[in-house]
């Protein structure tokens, strides 16, 4: 594990480490190595790189999902899922026929992807599972709270047990996507073997990311408030990250003693991740932020602009979302995403 590395002290190695990468503790060594790297493997014309990210190990193919898309003559809003072939020299993309309705996060599940569709005016949004071969068939998993629809889910991941947890932040309302809502800010586990959907969480201003520590025993959930939805931000809102532990009663989970795992200092932390040791990363306002598992800040990728989601390759490889550009940043070939922990 990278934690039993034995690596020179933080003064001689960062001078010799690009200043992409930013130190605020010396175990920041542990996960860039002493040879990180960052470059842009594909840029477009349109924000085609927004959230989602997800890599795809049997073809090395990553799955994106842009920022909205105007339509210049109807002015419609669309948001298009893009095909990134990482191994093509140079890396090449495209964009592929979905009927999923504004999609944004997703997560590898069943050989395909598990992914949130913010919904439109007209269509109800929800979870939808959809292949990763053409014509990249789709199926619908849930679109609502026992007769009320869903707002605009933002993110998803999926639990050992099959159960997929996930986020509702009323963002589609306030960016005219969606109808008014009718269930408030919240995050809820849908199980597909018995289609129960239950909240799990409450009190968040827009909860976002969300993802397990390595073990599932804590949940981290950001909460983006200060991005308030309509365009403005507001400072005293949260942009922050939140533990929860899982604990359970009468057979099943709940998440309980909630607490501050983090704040963003720049922008807001919004998709999440954690690697096998337990470390935190969050796309903020400056790039990638990594916290350890005790909510220290260990260091920064910068980025310009900021990051809104990423995802872990193989052997320390990330592929950060930065709109029109895809990033890479190759970190220790140790490091080890905890979702595909290859």
């Amino acid at each position: 594990m990278a934690s039993n590395l034995i690596l020179s002290s933080l003064q001689v190695n960062a001078s010799q480490i690009p200043s992409a990468f930013e130190f605020y503790d010396s175990r920041f060594l542990n996960i860039t190595g002493s040879a990180p790297k960052l470059e842009v493997l594909l840029e477009k014309d349109f924000p085609f790189a927004h959230e989602a990210s997800v890599f795809i190990p049997s073809t090395n193919d990553l799955f994106v999902t842009s920022n909205f898309v105007t339509n210049p003559v109807t002015s419609e809003k669309t948001i298009k899922i893009s095909r990134v072939n990482t191994t093509a020299s140079p890396v090449t993309s495209e964009v592929i026929n979905s009927t999923i309705p504004l999609a944004n996060g997703g997560v590898n599940h069943g050989g395909g992807i598990l992914f949130c569709g913010q919904g439109t005016m007209n269509q109800t949004g929800g979870l939808f599972q959809m292949s990763t071969e053409p014509p990249y068939e789709t199926q619908t998993v849930v679109t609502g709270f026992y007769g009320r629809e869903f707002d605009s889910l933002n993110d998803v991941v999926v639990h050992a047990d099959g159960s997929f947890w996930f986020t509702d932040p009323t963002y589609g309302y306030l960016q005219g996507i969606r109808p008014k809502p009718q269930l408030p800010n919240q995050v809820y586990r849908y199980d597909p073997a018995t289609g129960n959907v239950r909240v799990v969480a409450d009190g968040f201003g827009r909860p976002n990311g969300i993802t397990f520590s390595p073990d599932e025993k804590i949940v981290y959930i950001t909460d983006t408030a200060r991005t308030v939805g309509d365009g403005s931000t507001d400072n005293t809102k949260p942009a922050t990250i939140y533990a929860f532990d899982v604990t359970f009663s009468n057979g099943e989970p709940f998440l309980t003693n909630r607490r501050v795992f983090a704040m963003a200092d720049t922008g807001i932390p919004d998709g999440i991740k954690t690697d096998m040791d337990g470390n935190v990363y969050a796309g903020c306002g400056d790039g990638i932020n990594v916290w350890s598992s005790g909510g220290v800040l260990l260091g920064k990728i910068l980025i310009e602009d900021g990051v809104s989601n990423f995802s872990f390759g193989r052997n320390g490889q990330l592929f950060i979302m930065n709109e029109e550009k895809l990033w890479s940043a190759q970190l220790g070939r140790w490091v080890k995403g905890s979702l595909l922990k290859i």
